[in-house]
């Protein structure tokens, strides 16, 4: 069994993919056989472990090294209460702390809506407690509009793969696959689709491909394509903060492709959680109105809201560096690849899109699992902080970003650590079990 970056939405995700979510993986509980085993049964050869129960421990062995081994990427939500809480140290140089505390929205929430509509380029932007309930929103708000529930997309996008069919299951809506391979859909595609629909979502970057991104050239030929066929245009843009330096424009000239554009605050930007909404004003007060119906309309949410405000104040700018450098982690892991030898591996993209990429190599998960835990246990070097995952028979794979810790590797230090991986590699291929 493989350990999952996600666990029904790296997310994911990282998150929804990319936060790490394991909910089934527990310890054993206070007094259980395992954790105490009596004097009868302790001289006895112990149970072999299941599959489940060696990855939970590996989960944890992982999460432990972890903490004070060096890593290309340290997310916010990985670190401690105390860690969390003081992102919200920066407050008052953000927000008048004197000022009323929000109430269903007004506020300091309606502060950041209209921080992240100035940034887009839209009319008007609405907060919403998770993304998958604002993209939910604004394909049903544009449904009624167009008079079509059908929804174009891609099949690896996230509705498709990691929120249990919400868009047909709750909304009532119809999504319709252009195409399933792992690269972002075609003008073509959309102009020669076979049957009608009434609106484009196109998840920028595409994160289940690789985190991949159009050209600046594709994307405008295929929202032309979407419009000669009179459809309305929607962004996932739950990475779209980073998706600037690949496409070559600001941020406000990439939304304005777009009627309406979903972005999160917590996945790049470190925030404790949410998104927001942006588009016409008319779309997005009535997304209001359907943000109260679907549960959102939240009592107080003045520390999210301020984690987002400090996450666009600090992170925000530093995104393309973290783009930049992953560049250079990427052709360094290449590099040190084939100079350890191995038979065959693989950097997608060769050349990142964004901070983030996906790493292939052709071994069974749970080898390459326990070699990089291993790795982060003797050296205190955790190259591959996220789980690993299967992409088919004996390949593995999983995901790498570069953030403010990734500044600090050079491509040597990269290099090194591959070397350090490999080595416990091979040992670990030569195991007749996984080491645990």
């Amino acid at each position: 069994m493989t350990e999952s970056a996600e666990q029904g939405g790296q997310g994911s995700e990282p998150g929804e993919h990319s936060a790490e979510r394991l909910p089934e993986e527990h310890s054993p509980e206070e007094g259980s056989a395992e954790e105490h085993p009596s004097e009868e049964h302790s001289a006895e050869q112990p149970e072999p472990l299941s599959d489940e129960e060696r990855r939970v421990r590996r989960y944890k062995r992982r999460m432990s090294a972890y903490r004070s081994a060096r890593v290309l990427s340290r997310p916010g939500f990985r670190g401690t209460l105390r860690e969390r809480l003081a992102v919200l140290d920066a407050a008052p140089d953000l927000y008048d702390l004197d000022e009323a505390s929000d109430v269903y929205g007004d506020g300091v929430v309606e502060a950041l809506e209209r921080k992240v509509a100035g940034l887009l380029g839209k009319e008007a932007a609405a907060f919403f407690p998770t993304g998958t309930m604002a993209q939910q929103v604004a394909l049903r708000c544009w449904a009624g509009r167009t008079g079509d529930g059908a929804v174009a997309l891609h099949a690896m996008s996230h509705p498709e793969v990691h929120e249990r069919h919400a868009l047909s299951q709750v909304s009532g809506l119809r999504p319709v696959r252009l195409t399933g391979e792992p690269r972002q859909p075609t003008a073509e595609e959309v102009r020669d689709f076979a049957e009608p629909f009434g609106a484009l979502m196109l998840e920028l970057p595409l994160r289940d491909a690789g985190f991949l991104l159009p050209s600046w050239e594709e994307l405008c030929e295929v929202v032309a394509a979407a419009r000669e066929r009179d459809a309305v245009v929607h962004f996932d843009g739950a990475r779209l903060w980073e998706s600037a330096v690949h496409l070559g424009r600001p941020l406000d000239e990439i939304a304005d492709l777009a009627d309406s554009v979903y972005v999160s605050f917590y996945k790049s930007l470190d925030g404790y959680g949410g998104a927001a909404l942006a588009g016409p004003k008319t779309l997005v007060d009535e997304a209001r109105t359907w943000r109260h119906r679907y549960g959102g309309q939240v009592f107080q949410q003045f520390p999210t809201a301020l984690s987002a405000l400090a996450g666009l104040e600090r992170e925000l700018p530093r995104l393309p560096e973290y783009v930049r450098h992953a560049r250079v982690v990427a052709a360094a892991l290449r590099e040190g690849f084939a100079a350890a030898g191995l038979p065959w591996a693989r950097v997608h993209p060769e050349v990142p899109h964004t901070n983030a990429f996906q790493v292939w190599l052709p071994y069974d998960p749970d080898v390459v699992a326990e070699a990089a835990v291993r790795q982060a246990e003797e050296t205190n070097t955790l190259l591959f902080t996220n789980p690993w995952d299967a992409k088919g028979p004996a390949v593995a794979y999983t995901e790498v970003d570069v953030r403010a810790a990734g500044l600090e590797w050079t491509a040597g230090d990269v290099k090194a650590a591959v070397s350090q991986f490999v080595a416990r590699l091979n040992e670990e291929v030569g195991k007749p079990e996984v080491r645990e």
